[in-house]
């Protein structure tokens, strides 16, 4: 299993503090960093405020060397797509194409409150999504000397030249996620490369990977194309008292941690992703909350990592 740090910025962190967990990220060994895609925060004063994910991860683009970069997930309320695969394909080169998209309907109705966007009904979300996912995986894989055009209820594209492209072809990989019944496993086993499970534990995990295959499986699509991940908040120690610092830390109780994300001693945390593991998940974001606590990205460099890597 590849492990990779997931961040929440809009929690509180600068470009600078996020830059430094990037490095971290990178030097550590992990396979990746990731970030959300959130203005408001969601608990606390979030200062010093949101940063932008595309525009940190150009800059980290240029600051880091080898690790995937992306989001989970982009919010399709947020971007218009044309100019939302103009900025993914344009920081994908800026890093060599190490470029990963994770993009989502958009939940969180007060962030769109707070800064003007519209925040329309579920079902309209959905639309959204699926036109936005035919739209940028469209663009992308357009040939260099062709143009893309797309008729749809809520975005229509004109003869757009579909550039510039990314430096991975066709594209970067696209990462769908959640627990939806219908709507969602059809788009992932359409579009997407990934299919993330957040945040759940392993019973509806392993239902929603279930969907996912009986839908690529509706669709004559080989099952060994599509990789099953999934995102757990972490908190880990070496032994109880560092665990339960690591809770106290970011405003979890340990019992609450250890249950609905992914906590102990490292042997405990590698017993949990390994039953993940057996439901088919190759991959886990790791949700580290605390970015002043570069200790416990070395402690799971150090202890996790290299067995999970095994299995």
């Amino acid at each position: 299993m590849e492990l990779r740090i997931f961040t929440e910025p809009q929690q509180g962190a600068s470009y600078d503090e996020l830059l430094r967990i990037a490095k971290a990220t990178e030097d550590l060994g992990f396979d990746a960093f990731f970030r959300s895609d959130h203005f408001l925060s969601m608990g606390v004063d979030g200062l010093p405020g949101p940063t932008d994910a595309w525009v940190t991860l150009g800059g980290l683009a240029r600051e880091t060397s080898r690790i995937r970069l992306g989001t989970l997930m982009t919010a399709a309320t947020f971007r218009l797509p044309g100019p939302l695969a103009i900025a993914v394909a344009q920081v994908d080169q800026m890093s060599g194409g190490r470029v990963e998209f994770g993009i989502g309907a958009g939940w969180f109705q007060q962030e769109h409150d707070a800064y003007g966007i519209r925040f329309p009904s579920t079902r309209e979300r959905f639309d959204r999504l699926e036109e936005q996912l035919a739209i940028l995986t469209g663009l992308w894989e357009t040939p260099d000397d062709e143009t893309f055009s797309y008729e749809g209820q809520h975005y229509r594209l004109q003869n757009a030249p579909a550039l510039p492209k990314p430096t991975q072809r066709p594209r970067p990989p696209v990462i769908v996620g959640g627990v939806g019944p219908r709507r969602t496993p059809a788009l992932a086993a359409r579009y997407a490369d990934e299919f993330n499970v957040p945040f759940h534990n392993l019973e509806p995990t392993r239902e929603a990977y279930g969907r996912v295959r009986a839908a690529c499986e509706a669709i004559g699509r080989s099952l060994d194309s599509m990789r099953f991940s999934v995102a757990q908040t972490v908190g880990i120690g070496r032994d109880d008292a560092e665990v339960r610092r690591r809770a106290d830390a970011i405003g979890y109780d340990v019992d609450e941690l250890r249950t609905n994300g992914i906590a102990g001693t490292p042997q405990e945390v590698v017993d949990k992703l390994g039953t993940f593991a057996e439901a088919g998940a190759t991959r886990a974001y790791l949700q580290v909350l605390d970015l002043s606590d570069l200790d416990h990205l070395e402690l799971i460099a150090d202890q996790v990592a290299p067995k999970v890597a095994e299995e």
